[in-house]
């Protein structure tokens, strides 16, 4: 298995934090998302590439793991055991502690497929590398359930998004991680979902929040109102003397539920009373008369 430098794929160094892994990720992610170069190989190629490091050097116990055994990393938990089964203590502050170069070729060569030279040369099954991505969606996408083409490892997937999926929410999607080896089972992808709202409504898990604007003649006197849902405009009768900063609720009018099909969140609406400018001569004496009345 060829030494892949995630370090330098990102453009990195050894000694960044957390917090500078993920920024360079996400300037590289964004320049080399298949979304803005399409048909381009070269891109495509190497936006697989900073996913493959940000996995990995994303992850605090993975990035040491990495650290110390390179591209041997995923099974560091192996050779520790065999490490200890054998009777070696870590005497050296190398990465491979006290194996020969010969016994740790061995170890590896038995690993990954090959007869070993020392022992039985039994095989073991090993896991392969769970995967972990991160899909930007806009929050209009996620109020119906649909599907999605990804591409993973060269391999087209289509992933059904159901509606309701929540910004942060992480799903598994079972056997697309990377590849077992020895015959081993598949690891598994993990993705994190990321909503972007550009709508007017504030979303509150299942529920929506929106302010309407109410002139002061429909506040004072009561009328009918039609205002935006998520999905179309219903129409609200409103009650005289409706104060500022009246809320009220439409049942059913929010978000769906996730994965309860049929079933929604609620609308809260706000309004707020505008009051009239550039009023007119008339105006302003009518007003001054109610003014008296008061």
């Amino acid at each position: 298995m060829a030494f892949i430098d995630y370090y330098k794929i990102l453009g990195v160094s050894k000694t960044v934090s957390e917090a500078e892994i993920k920024k360079a990720y996400r300037k590289l992610a964004r320049k080399y998302h298949p979304d803005l170069n399409p048909n381009d190989k070269v891109a495509e190629k190497k936006f697989k590439e900073i996913n493959e490091a940000n996995e990995v050097l994303s992850n605090p116990e993975n990035r040491k793991k990495y650290d110390a055994y390179g591209e041997h990393w995923q099974h560091a938990e192996e050779f520790e055991k065999a490490k200890q089964q054998k009777g070696y203590q870590q005497t050296t502050s190398e990465p491979f502690g006290s194996y020969s170069e010969q016994e740790f070729s061995d170890f590896f060569s038995n690993m990954f497929g090959g007869a070993s030279t020392r022992g039985s040369g039994r095989q073991v099954k090993f896991r392969g590398q769970d995967f972990n991505a991160e899909l930007q969606l806009d929050l209009k996408e996620v109020y119906t359930t649909h599907k999605r083409k990804l591409t993973v490892n060269n391999k087209n997937i289509r992933i059904t998004i159901p509606a309701g999926i929540e910004n942060g929410q992480i799903i598994k999607i079972k056997g697309h991680g990377g590849k077992g080896l020895n015959g081993g089972p598949n690891g598994d992808l993990y993705i994190q979902f990321s909503i972007v709202n550009h709508s007017k409504f504030k979303r509150d898990k299942d529920n929506l929040h929106a302010t309407v604007d109410l002139d002061l003649y429909t506040a004072l006197l009561g009328g009918e109102l039609m205002v935006d849902t998520f999905n179309g405009k219903v129409k609200l009768n409103v009650k005289p003397e409706t104060q500022n900063g009246t809320k009220v609720k439409l049942k059913d009018k929010g978000f769906p539920k996730y994965k309860k099909e049929g079933q929604f969140g609620d609308l809260y609406i706000t309004y707020q009373v505008k009051i009239p400018t550039k009023l007119s001569n008339k105006e302003k004496t009518m007003i001054k008369e109610l003014q008296k009345l008061r």
